[in-house]
């Protein structure tokens, strides 16, 4: 899937990635290729994802720590809307 990372001043990232891990407010969501379009609302915490098929737990990993944002999945892109 796709992810994009925006701020208000800058896009923070934007590349293909297996494996979202996203900080809610009622607690994490995770998501994979080809999820079900939502919106969610995002909490205090860190933005997880994998950049190989084994995704968070088995491969390269990276994390981009939030204080709040909102997140949309539609058509395999995940954008997250962020304030860091």
């Amino acid at each position: 899937m796709k992810l994009i990372i925006l701020t208000q001043r800058e896009k923070l990232y934007e590349d293909e990635v297996k494996e979202v891990s996203l900080p809610g407010r009622d607690g994490e969501l995770s998501v994979w290729d080809f999820h079900q379009p939502f919106l969610y609302r995002l909490g205090k915490g860190n933005i997880r994802f994998g950049l190989t098929s084994k995704g968070i737990a088995g491969g390269s990993k990276s994390r981009i720590p939030i204080k709040d944002g909102i997140a949309k999945m539609l058509s395999n892109t995940l954008t997250v809307l962020a304030e860091v």
